[in-house]
């Protein structure tokens, strides 16, 4: 990890320089793609076998998270882009000879609301459908999107994702936001195009940890629960925010003086206790989820089951950081005074894109704790993303 890490740090100067050049442009620069392709950070979670880092999620997550301390809408777009490779790993091995064939740092965007009008036909399926929140899709020549198989009525759903290549789907302008901004999160539009049955992937199998890529992709990385590496990927944004927006409290704090009375900021104990108080959750968050992740893999290394009582409790980890984060954001912000009010202050910045990146249905803590409190009481899980 310490490898990708420092490739990380390196880069942190020039996204700094270019948060303006994204938020203008609403789209991560083509610089920053080409970064991000340089140092391998976006192949991190792709296998060794087309090349890539093959890396665990936790060191994944890591440079995610740095990456997020002057950049959140990097941050975001690696997570949501860069957890593709590992899910296409899952894939049958024929869907990633067609994405990595000729060109193994190709990259997929996604959407997995499962939106879309599926029929199926021979030899796979038709598709039509809009979906939203497709990030860095500027930059991807092929998409997942979700939907429903159908069935025989009485049995249970079959919730998939669809590969879909660039030339089948048209992409629609649509991100006018106040956050995260150059995420690039457009709209996804296809019109009955015919995607085969190897191009799917079927939540059940992500659900099991058994899925047609684990033939060719064996190892522990790849026999992780799809909703659990998925879940984290929107979540860590959360946690590069609040360390960058501390960084800027903390820097102004130093060297500011209160208008109304001419006092050191630094002086004032409720400043103090602010800092103390959202340094104390960011290492919290850190080390909770570095704790699961590092729980999981050790159970997917030995080969054991990752039972479904600690898989809940970790879906709500993941979620329940974003909203701690989030919080102490909110109080850097009101401690800041006015001038924070306006939009080039990077506090401000920071303080809109963790209110985007809340938004996300996955960072929305109350249906995961409910399902944590009701399989605590003894009942079975209510929830099958995990």
């Amino acid at each position: 990890m310490s490898a990708y890490l420092d490739r990380a740090h390196s880069l942190l100067p020039r996204l700094a320089e270019r948060v303006d050049e994204a938020r203008t442009l609403r789209r991560l620069p083509g610089a920053t793609i080409q970064d991000l392709q340089e140092t391998g950070i976006l192949r991190m979670l792709q296998p060794a076998r087309w090349g890539g880092g093959e890396c665990t999620p936790l060191a994944f997550f890591t440079v995610q998270h740095t990456l997020g301390t002057v950049s959140p809408a990097t941050a975001w777009v690696l997570g949501v882009v860069g957890v593709h490779a590992w899910q296409l790993a899952l894939f049958d091995d024929r869907a990633q000879q067609e994405v990595w064939g000729d060109d193994p740092s190709t990259l997929i965007s996604s959407s997995y609301a499962p939106v879309g009008k599926v029929t199926p036909v021979d030899g796979g399926f038709r598709l039509s459908g809009r979906w939203s929140f497709s990030s860095g899709s500027d930059h991807c020549q092929w998409v997942f999107v979700g939907g429903f198989a159908p069935t025989p009525q009485g049995a249970p759903p079959d919730m998939r994702t669809f590969l879909v290549p660039r030339s089948d789907y048209a992409i629609v302008d649509v991100w006018q936001t106040t956050g995260l901004q150059a995420t690039g999160s457009n709209d996804v539009v296809i019109d009955d195009v015919f995607v085969p049955e190897h191009r799917t992937h079927r939540l059940f199998d992500g659900f099991k940890c058994d899925s047609p890529g684990n033939a060719v992709n064996p190892g522990p990385t790849y026999r992780l629960p799809f909703g659990q590496v998925f879940v984290r990927s929107v979540s860590t944004t959360a946690i590069g925010i609040l360390e960058g927006a501390l960084g800027v409290f903390k820097a102004s704090a130093r060297n500011k003086f209160a208008t109304s009375d001419g006092a050191r900021v630094m002086e004032d104990p409720h400043t103090q206790e602010v800092l103390a108080r959202a340094s104390t959750v960011l290492d919290e968050v850190k080390l909770v989820l570095a704790r699961d992740c590092e729980e999981q893999l050790a159970m997917a290394r030995a080969g054991d089951r990752i039972p479904l009582d600690l898989r809940v409790r970790h879906r709500f980890h993941s979620s329940r950081a974003v909203v701690r984060c989030v919080e102490q954001v909110d109080v850097l912000m009101n401690t800041s005074g006015g001038r924070a009010l306006f939009q080039d202050h990077p506090l401000n910045r920071y303080f809109q894109d963790a209110q985007a990146a809340r938004a996300h249905y996955a960072n929305n803590p109350a249906k995961p704790a409910r399902n944590l409190g009701w399989v605590m009481l003894g009942q079975k899980t209510r929830d099958f993303f995990l």
